[in-house]
């Protein structure tokens, strides 16, 4: 009968157990039901294109570029990043030198002052594919973005000048990304 009680009394307490943590609380009970936009909002940041922000505008310049609508930022901007570029990079010591893609200091600077991730809508999304030429159309998981804007920045019109700037040396991803939704790596 002891043991019997005791069975009893585990039943018991697993069924209050249940019962306490399946209360039905899909109503909220006057909880947030989804985002609030009612306040006000000020951008903070934006990375259309990474590193891009971090190099070519100037430290007291930041907060300002960072707060500038994209349709501004070229009028804004590309100016004192064709400096930093000009001044940064041996790819573009004389006027009319350009990168791998044919595009001079004014013309490369023009679009990366300009921070948004342009996407083909009828093509390859990629950030450059070598095999196919297709560049900046959008950004794969697997993209080497940052080896890819050092190449286009200190390598030359081939690729083959600077070597010693032109890779970051990270070749992959640490985890293997995933092959279905939400393709991200999962993570540690």
């Amino acid at each position: 009968m002891k043991l019997n009680n005791i069975k009893l009394f585990a039943v018991a307490i697993l069924v209050t157990m249940t019962a306490y943590n399946c209360s039905n609380d899909d109503d909220n009970n006057g909880g947030p039901t989804g985002p609030d936009f009612s306040g006000t909002y000020a951008q903070q940041d934006q990375m259309g294109r990474p590193a891009v922000n971090t190099v070519f505008v100037s430290s007291g310049m930041k907060d300002t570029f960072n707060t500038t609508v994209p349709s501004q930022q070229n009028a804004s901007f590309q100016a004192m990043f064709e400096n930093n570029l000009t001044a940064l990079s041996p790819a573009y010591a004389n006027p009319g030198d350009a990168n791998a893609l044919g595009l001079d200091a004014p013309t490369f600077t023009g679009l990366l002052a300009t921070d948004v991730l342009n996407v083909s809508l009828d093509g390859e999304t990629t950030f450059f594919n070598p095999n196919t030429g297709a560049t900046l159309t959008g950004r794969a998981l697997a993209d080497d973005v940052i080896t890819i804007e050092l190449l286009l920045i200190f390598g030359g019109e081939d690729f083959t000048e600077n070597p010693g700037l032109s890779n970051d040396n990270v070749d992959a991803n640490d985890k293997p990304f995933l092959t279905s939704f939400p393709y991200l790596a999962s993570p540690w």
